[in-house]
């Protein structure tokens, strides 16, 4: 028989060998439940996380709408907005006070010159009598045969009382002429003010028609070149570009000295710009800087050219 001594020996050698057997199959379960639960832990970190970021993008954008930020780059875009059509009208009024002032230039140099050209027209017949007056008494004046006794009654004696003198009517005559003369002028400048006020108004229709009855009507006057820009001008307001480069283009061909031909290119520079026509557009700056570098326009164009 066997004893019990030996049976109890052989069940805890079989039971410590079952232990054995079971560690490692306990090892492997105890780390698959550790890395679940670092994997959960990770998880919640990365939530907790996302969450904290969302929680300040949301405190981030209630900041920004309570201190007003959006509203306050809107009104700004808009100041800038402002600024630079303020910046555009200050240009245009400028530009009006250099023309007005040339304009008075222009037309005091034309009144001038009429009163010059009728002063010299009456002066002439005048001229041989006067000669004649001058004489030294007791010279002797060659005169024809045929004329020699009614030539001898204008003689001048010392101490008589001179004859009366050719040139008053003359001046009589003079001063009628200068009167209508600077009515003319006047009447020039009203219908150019007139035009000029249609285009300031945004009538710009009118103002192109304005502008060319002046031109036809007074095709000599100092300010047909401006009337001419000023047409061009109004079609480009239209945005008609064709139109405006060939009311520049007339003006230069028929007022090649005109101070107005530097401005004429610019306008038409710009029309070529809003055509797409970059190429003709930059030929036409680097004319304005090659034929009138010293004029307002060349700075422009400069300025145009160098951002181009």
């Amino acid at each position: 028989m066997t004893s019990p001594r030996l049976i109890s020996r052989a069940a805890a050698a079989a039971l410590l060998l079952a232990l054995l057997a079971a560690a490692p199959a306990r090892a492997a379960l105890f780390d698959d439940e550790e890395a679940r639960k670092r994997i959960e832990a990770t998880n919640q970190r990365v939530s907790q996380l996302q969450k904290q970021l969302e929680d300040r993008m949301a405190a981030l954008e209630a900041q920004l709408k309570s201190q007003g930020l959006v509203e306050l780059f809107n009104q700004i875009e808009l100041l800038k907005a402002d600024s630079a059509r303020l910046r555009g009208q200050i240009e245009v009024l400028n530009f009006e006070q250099a023309e007005t002032q040339k304009r008075q230039r222009d037309l005091y140099a034309d009144l001038d010159a009429r009163l010059r050209k009728l002063e010299a027209g009456q002066a002439t017949p005048a001229a041989a009598p006067a000669v004649a007056g001058a004489t030294p008494p007791g010279a002797p004046v060659p005169v024809p045969a045929p004329l020699a006794a009614p030539a001898a009654a204008p003689t001048a004696v010392p101490g008589a009382a001179p004859a009366p003198a050719p040139g008053a009517s003359a001046a009589a005559t003079t001063a009628p002429r200068a009167a209508a003369v600077a009515a003319d002028v006047a009447a020039e400048q009203r219908a150019y003010d007139d035009a000029l006020d249609l285009f300031k108004a945004g009538n710009y229709r009118g103002a192109i028609a304005g502008f060319t009855a002046f031109v036809k009507t007074h095709p000599r006057s100092p300010l047909s070149p401006s009337a001419q820009y000023w047409i061009g001008n109004a079609q480009f307001a239209q945005k008609d570009f064709r139109a405006a480069i060939a009311a520049q283009r007339q003006l230069i061909t028929a007022y090649p000295d005109s101070q107005k031909v530097p401005d004429a290119l610019l306008n038409i520079a710009t029309a070529q710009f809003e055509l797409r026509d970059a190429a003709a557009a930059r030929r036409t700056l680097e004319e304005i800087v090659a034929k009138h570098p010293q004029s307002d326009a060349a700075t422009k164009a400069r300025a145009r050219l160098a951002a181009r």
